[in-house]
């Protein structure tokens, strides 16, 4: 099945490309996509050009976190609420006929369907992977606590107001679409051929960017960082001679609610301890992580990937720069619960070095709007690509037809640092050779034309040294304010477990 070929995994990993593939039907493949729109969503991006702070761990970072008002809370408190008058789930949630409730989640309740459903979609996507798959029993339990946290943060996010309109909700499925090189008439089909409602899809795609946006406001907006933070960081850059290492990691989270009882607190060490037992008794870490793991990566193999020394967690960065590739760390606690860490590679890092490539480069940019097609600015670009190539000039052709506010300057972005623009943009950019004019490049803002102007090697200013501190900084606190964020939404949540009401 090759519907969902090439997506963006950025299940709050770096953002990289994934193949998801099933070995029978659809259901892989569309899970695959639903972790991936973090990255392939228009309009979740704050700005097109400009610095952005790299997904740290669990989910993805969107756009550089914004200081919060001075004396704002940290998140905003979560009511406690009552044991409920039970509802269904709205159609956007609802799985088709409701047979049997295995819980309830404040007044709405999640079915025995629900459920199985997406058990097959998870063990499909276990298997792509070529993970052992754990007893069903404890996979059945771990899924329905994911899907009580999903259903928990989609009832907050309609009581505060978080809403994806249907534009956005098609520009989003237009891209996966054309990321599997359909129309997204042929993509629909495709859909419907596997037997997969195109209205469910499309729902779910929805609760997906819902989540985001939630994360954003209620979590990657508040994380600030001061000046003196700053200062101290770059301090230890200069004494530390280890600060360019990165390693490979995975990991294990298991959950601590915020009141929990010393009697808890023991059980949920115990767990831990069980899980970096079975560990290194040589069970395969994926499938520890799906049968133990609280984290948002548990379902992919509890993988976190290459991550630098300066841009963990201090509790994780002391714990791994002891260990050698294979090795575990103990048990390590943290307000967000008590975590397990395997190193599987070390290797040195060149972004710390001081130097940097710089490209200045022009574009010219066409938006998609409800009154513009992407195959119209698409087309509108190929007409403008041909005329420069004829010897038009483009920076007339910029003032003229460009979207974007470097039109004035006949599209000169000026000298572009790593990581300024959205991927997209800047792997298209990197492509080309000095004088070369792109084909139509995609990005969350529309359709670009880029000509490369110039390259060079740079040292990185004062500046910009501060705000690359900043975004390491604040990518260290995103994965654990995020994990206390859900602990609190998840304590605040009355829960009735019927799974075992055979």
């Amino acid at each position: 099945m090759r519907v969902f070929g090439k997506l963006l995994d950025t299940a709050r990993a770096p953002v990289r490309a994934m193949r998801a593939k099933a070995s029978s039907g659809f259901g892989a493949a569309a899970f695959a996509a639903a972790l991936a729109l973090f990255a392939l969503a228009p309009g979740i991006g704050h700005a097109q050009l400009g610095p952005r702070v790299q997904p740290g761990f669990g989910l993805p970072a969107q756009g550089a976190p914004q200081p919060a008002a001075p004396g704002a809370p940290f998140t905003k408190p979560v009511p406690t609420l009552p044991a409920p008058t039970l509802r269904a789930a709205p159609p956007a949630e609802r799985s088709g006929f409701v047979d049997r409730i295995v819980a309830v989640v404040n007044n709405e309740v999640i079915t025995q369907k629900e459920l199985e459903d997406r058990m097959r979609l998870v063990m499909l996507q276990l298997q792509a992977q070529k993970v052992p798959l754990p007893p069903r029993d404890v996979l059945e339990k771990q899924v329905l606590e994911r899907m009580i946290i999903d259903r928990a943060q989609l009832q907050f996010a309609r009581e505060t107001g978080v809403r994806v309109d249907d534009l956005t909700l098609d520009r989003t499925i237009a891209r996966i679409a054309e990321q599997n090189r359909m129309s997204p008439g042929d993509f629909r089909r495709a859909l419907e051929r596997d037997g997969i409602s195109y209205e469910k899809f499309r729902e779910d795609i929805r609760n997906e960017l819902v989540l985001s946006r939630l994360r954003e406001r209620e979590v990657d907006s508040r994380i600030q960082v001061g000046d003196a933070e700053i200062d101290s960081f770059l301090e230890e850059q200069k004494a530390s001679p280890t600060g360019n290492v990165e390693y490979n990691l995975r990991h294990v989270l298991v959950r601590v609610p915020e009141q929990a009882t010393p009697e808890q607190l023991e059980r949920f060490a115990a767990r831990a301890r069980e899980a970096r037992r079975q560990i290194l008794a040589g069970t395969d870490f994926g499938q520890v992580a799906a049968s133990f793991s609280d984290a948002p990566d548990a379902l992919q193999g509890g993988t976190l990937g290459w991550r630098q020394r300066d841009r963990l967690p201090e509790l994780f960065a002391e714990a791994v720069e002891k260990l050698k590739p294979g090795e575990v760390t103990p048990v390590l606690r943290s307000p967000a619960g008590f975590h397990v860490i395997r190193v599987d590679d070390v290797r040195g890092a060149a972004a710390a070095a001081r130097q940097v490539d710089q490209t200045r480069a022009r574009h010219i940019l066409a938006r998609t709007s409800e009154t513009v097609s992407e195959a119209e600015a698409r087309r509108k670009l190929m007409l403008l690509r041909e005329r420069i190539t004829g010897g038009a000039d483009f920076a007339e052709l910029a003032r003229l037809n460009s979207d974007d506010g470097s039109a004035s300057r006949g599209g000169d972005l000026g000298w572009v640092y790593p990581g300024d623009t959205v991927p997209e943009f800047e792997r298209a950019m990197n492509e080309l050779k000095i004088g070369d004019v792109s084909e139509p490049v995609r990005s969350p803002f529309g359709y670009h034309l880029i000509q490369v102007l110039e390259r060079r090697k740079a040292d990185i200013a004062a500046d910009r040294q501060r705000m690359e501190a900043r975004r390491i900084l604040a990518e260290r606190k995103l994965d654990e304010s995020f994990q206390d964020w859900i602990r609190q939404l998840r304590d605040r949540t009355y829960v009735e477990y019927r799974l075992e009401e055979r």
